[in-house]
């Protein structure tokens, strides 16, 4: 069944007179497919709704909305590629975007977006997704990485409460940490890391603190360098862990969504998420739970943060790029993009749609996410030909290792570089 109906949207998208309501010659008809991997409830509704009020204003240009998934797109995308079959609108993050875009999978949308789009985001977020001189996707909904804190706790601990103007320091954090361990009492944490996946998080709060960790030669050739600011963030994780024990050691394996249950029942004062877990809090927290929304913390750079922006890019293959690029506009015109950022409970990179009063609302700490944009960068990896295997094969088990102190800075450092660079020379011959 699978099969057919893969066929068959081949067919709707690519040949005349397959059916009633396709791209057939008597109907001029164009089909596209849109491929989205909204997966909130409040997300897939938005999406499908944008998908429904462009189909009923262009009659002539259909969209079809597929559900792909954040779990296996890598690889369902390079499988579709490389079969013919890859959708012509694309929903992606800009790290998975690299291999695509030198690969010649996406179009370059250079000269196919309307000039309002391209001036409403901000250069730092273009950059996300601009690989050699081409941009492969466009930045729309991006995710600050936020403390999320205890009210009652903290509050009661008489620590100093960090703004958006005024972060914590990395050393003032790990403090605060140990501050708040020692008056929680036994099995209690100041704070609780979900580093299942560390790499992302060590990364891009990284910046704050100088760390780049990927640097680009003359050449266009990137090696990876070791500097001592890429070591505060692990640094710092690490001692909280392994010498203050004011971090759980348990949560590390965990996802973000596993640490909840214990952030309710008050075992950890503080959890470093991203900024849609909020929903989730919102959703699940006890009655009278008390909770805030705390900045990172920050370091000499100040509170700059990486991000991988959500995209959307066009299917080199199909045959209707500005027909794609016209959907594409319609589903970011700042109202748009104000839904599709409530709907996933996210900040959009259009500064016309970040300016929304309802963007700044106190509640559920949407000020506060608001007022961290205007820091947010690309992510050091963005541009990286290998990281996925980097991240997969060397950075992963290597922070996993360090985090847990099985092993020191020093074999850290040799495996994210010695072994990394040996990954990323493969893909830059």
């Amino acid at each position: 069944m699978r099969r057919l109906a893969a066929a068959a949207a081949v067919c709707a998208l690519l040949l005349t007179g397959c059916s009633a309501d396709g791209g057939g010659a008597d109907s001029g008809r164009i089909t596209l497919r849109f491929q989205s991997l909204a997966w909130q409830q409040e997300s897939v509704d938005a999406n499908k709704e944008l998908v429904k009020e462009w189909n009923t204003s262009h009659p002539d240009i259909r969209v079809e909305y597929v559900q792909g998934s954040w779990d296996s797109v890598h690889d369902q995308l390079l499988t579709s590629f490389e079969g013919g079959e890859a959708p012509d609108i694309i929903h992606d993050a800009s790290d998975d975007l690299a291999d695509f875009a030198y690969g010649g999978y996406l179009a370059d949308l250079s000269g196919l977006l309307p000039e309002r789009l391209t001036a409403d985001i901000p250069r730092q977020s273009w950059e996300s997704a601009t690989f050699g001189k081409g941009v492969y996707g466009v930045p729309f909904l991006q995710e600050p990485r936020v403390l999320i804190a205890n009210k009652k706790i903290l509050d009661s601990s008489g620590v100093r409460i960090p703004t958006a103007d005024k972060p914590w320091s990395w050393e003032e954090f790990r403090q605060v940490t140990k501050t708040l361990t020692e008056e929680m009492g036994e099995g209690k944490y100041g704070v609780a890391w979900p580093l299942k996946e560390p790499v992302s998080v060590t990364l891009n709060l990284g910046l704050s603190a100088g760390g780049q960790l990927f640097h680009r030669g003359d050449d266009g050739k990137v090696t990876i360098k070791f500097t001592d600011g890429d070591g505060v963030v692990p640094g710092t994780v690490h001692d909280q862990v392994n010498t203050d024990k004011s971090a759980s050691r348990t949560t590390l394996g965990m996802g973000g969504s596993d640490t909840l249950p214990g952030f309710f029942g008050g075992k950890y004062a503080m959890v470093p998420l991203g900024f849609s877990y909020r929903q989730q809090i919102v959703q699940q927290a006890p009655k009278g739970f008390e909770w805030t929304v705390l900045p990172a913390p920050a370091g000499p750079e100040g509170p700059a943060q990486g991000v991988s922006p959500q995209t959307l890019s066009v299917a080199e293959d199909t045959p209707h790029k500005k027909e794609a690029a016209r959907f594409i506009d319609f589903m970011l015109q700042p109202r748009n993009m104000v839904r599709l950022a409530k709907g996933d409970w996210m900040l959009p990179t259009g500064s016309k749609a970040l300016a929304d009063p309802a963007l700044h609302t106190d509640e559920a700490g949407w000020s506060t996410g608001a007022a961290l944009a205007r820091d947010l960068r690309s992510a050091p990896a963005q541009s990286v030909r290998g990281y996925p295997e980097w991240k997969d094969k060397v950075a992963t088990p290597a922070l996993q290792e360090y985090y847990s102190g099985a092993i020191d800075a020093a074999e850290l450092e040799k495996r994210l570089v010695n072994d990394g660079n040996l990954v990323l020379s493969r893909y830059q011959r």
